[in-house]
């Protein structure tokens, strides 16, 4: 028996594994600016990041889809999955840490002013989520159709406020501002949505759609919250109280994204039952 098995060895006239996911892009897309061997660690990881962040934008908008479609079973499904995507963000995180301060250094100057910080798939994802800031759309000024993809989310219900709608339509008790259409601010805790929550989460077995979406969205922001703590932890262990490569005040700023909650409401009701 040949040791192929059966299988096609000849692609010349067919696609192939590589043809299809565009390899020849993806694996000559790493281009170390230095002779450190750990800059491409660095390239790596974070283009795997935003591979993942990819996959997670496009899955959001679909689970935003089937809450405004009240198509609840699918919407759980790929919330789940969403959560899934970042646990693999997190990990990617502990590859990070094997590198220590000095070998940082060693092509830190490389990167210029070049930060994570002006991702433009991260801020579109906390534009989705509801942590929505129009200043923070000014990194981005230099890529006229990225502006344009964050002015248009911002045109759009967050999947949070989507949540809300749903919640209104099954008959709960949901005060009409946080039902916008659009919402140019971070989204703030309500009080009437707290209690909203909390009568959902008293009787579960009437109410048990709403409480599985709730929970799909705790999930998510739990791993969020990881994702960010990882982050901080990651930045203090290479290059400790040092400002970031884009100018922010690095491990300082972060920690003050520690304190951003996405759903507020979801955490408050904890402690209302």
């Amino acid at each position: 028996m040949s040791d192929t098995d059966g299988a096609r060895t000849d692609f010349r006239e067919t696609m192939s594994y590589g043809d299809y996911l565009h390899l020849d892009a993806v694996l000559n897309a790493q281009t170390p600016l230095s002779e450190a061997p750990d800059e491409m660690l660095f390239i790596v990881q974070h283009q795997t990041s935003e591979l993942w962040m990819r996959l997670m934008i496009h899955e959001l908008n679909g689970a935003r889809e089937a809450i405004a479609g009240d198509h609840l079973p699918e919407a759980f499904k790929l919330l789940a999955r969403v959560s899934r995507i970042m646990e693999q963000l997190n990990s990617a995180w502990d590859v990070l840490r094997t590198m220590t301060p000095s070998d940082y250094t060693r092509f830190r100057e490389a990167l210029g002013m070049s930060s994570g910080f002006q991702s433009f798939q991260y801020r579109m994802i906390e534009f989705i989520l509801g942590n929505r800031n129009v200043a923070m759309i000014e990194p981005h000024a230099h890529r006229p159709s990225d502006v344009a993809a964050l002015e248009r989310e911002l045109d759009r219900p967050s999947l949070y406020v989507e949540a809300l709608r749903l919640a209104a339509r099954r008959g709960m008790k949901v005060p009409p501002k946080v039902l916008d259409v659009a919402s140019r601010e971070p989204h703030r805790a309500v009080e009437a949505v707290t209690q909203m929550w909390a009568e959902v989460y008293r009787d579960t077995a009437t109410h048990w759609t709403l409480y599985e979406l709730a929970e799909k969205l705790v999930d998510l922001e739990d791993y969020f919250r990881r994702w960010r703590f990882n982050h901080v932890t990651t930045v203090e262990r290479v290059i400790g109280f040092k400002r970031g490569t884009g100018g922010t005040a690095g491990v300082s700023y972060l920690r003050k994204m520690l304190e951003v909650e996405l759903f507020p409401e979801l955490w408050a009701v904890r402690t209302e039952l």
